[in-house]
């Protein structure tokens, strides 16, 4: 794909339709311009033909995150004409939560699930925080209520409960502390129980239960996008593809994992990536992360048996731009849940982080 911008010189022919929140300016020479430095980290995945779409709406966005004094922060699996084009600060769940926190914006964008805009918000309640679809939800999230929190608690007296950040602020109201990927195995073990309750994710657990002595109690939920990976997959993959290293998500199936040269959460697989430089990679995690990690070390071939998450992909830059048009979708926290909730996020990011490589099968 050639370096130049897209030719703008026929704007009428190269318009972005208009979004939700009204339309949005052609695709014209001084658009192309102010977009160069965003086309040049995009080109390598982001076909010259579909950049008259994609550059007024960005343009239209880092306008008004200007006005409205407002950032977005985006997941890694988001879609890299977000994650790449109009995200000021991207990661997994913790980098997520942690740069959440220590904003000064006014507004918050949240490019991601519902469950990582309720944490946005309850660590900046004074602060307005968006979700540009408020249906993009998260398998493992559903799987859990609060009444499935209180029955465990029954069943397991006195036994601390652990939340993976993939649940709902109601849920994390009723636990202890929250965990994510990167961070579950410290997390478990700073409590200094003989046993924890884990939750809503059985493949999380049983890869933490492998690396502790502590007792985990899982619950039975699944990422929809992770448990479709299979071990014959990546056996497939190994006989097509010379000197392949196969990067796992813990969310994966054991046997999946037990493939894989190393397991980690999606910002471990990241760092592999650009401190190795490995000559090809399979990356089995959400689909989209693949063109944000080519766009960003493109000497790295990336090997993509891709699966999308539906949830992620609910958000756009349309519905980005007309968030902050409208400033809504507003996420709201019940107070009564905030205050639990906002402990056991708290409790989390004061775990001090051990210096481990991420587990290797």
């Amino acid at each position: 794909m050639s370096s130049d911008v897209p030719d703008a010189g026929r704007s009428a022919a190269t318009s972005s339709p208009a979004g939700p929140g009204g339309a949005v300016p052609d695709f014209t020479p001084e658009i192309a311009e102010a977009t160069r430095p965003a086309y040049e980290r995009l080109r390598r995945v982001i076909p010259a033909v579909e950049w008259p779409v994609h550059a007024p709406l960005i343009h239209a966005i880092d306008r008004l995150k200007r006005e409205r004094r407002a950032i977005v922060l985006a997941h890694n699996y988001q879609a890299p004409e977000i994650f790449h084009g109009v995200a000021d600060l991207v990661g997994d769940s913790l980098a997520l939560a942690r740069q959440a926190c220590d904003t000064d914006a006014e507004v918050i964008v949240l490019a991601g699930v519902h469950f990582m805009a309720e944490t946005a918000k309850l660590m900046n309640p004074d602060k307005t925080v968006l979700i540009p679809d408020p249906e993009a939800g998260c398998s493992l999230a559903a799987s859990i209520a609060p009444a499935d929190v209180r029955r465990l608690r029954e069943r397991h007296p006195g036994v601390p409960v652990v939340a993976y950040v993939n649940t709902s602020v109601a849920v994390k109201a009723e636990v202890d502390i929250c965990c994510t990927s990167g961070n579950a195995l410290e997390v478990v073990e700073s409590l200094g129980a003989p046993e924890v309750i884990m939750l809503p994710d059985a493949y999380l657990a049983r890869h933490v239960a492998s690396r502790t002595a502590v007792r985990i109690i899982a619950w039975e939920g699944q990422c929809e996008v992770h448990v479709r990976f299979t071990a014959a997959d990546i056996a497939e993959f190994r006989e097509a593809y010379d000197e392949l290293v196969v990067l796992a998500h813990p969310e994966c199936t054991p046997e999946v994992l037990a493939g894989a040269d190393l397991v980690g959460s999606t910002a471990a697989m990241i760092d592999f990536i650009e401190s190795r430089r490995p000559p090809r990679v399979l990356l089995l995690t959400e689909c989209a992360m693949s063109d944000n990690v080519t766009a960003a070390v493109p000497e790295v071939e990336i090997v993509r048996p891709c699966h999308l998450c539906p949830h992620m992909g609910r958000i756009t830059l349309a519905n980005i731009l007309a968030a902050l048009r409208g400033l809504a979708p507003r996420v709201e926290i019940d107070p009564a849940l905030a205050a639990p909730a906002r402990r056991a996020v708290e409790r989390m990011l004061a775990v001090r982080p051990a210096v481990r490589r991420p587990a290797v099968p």
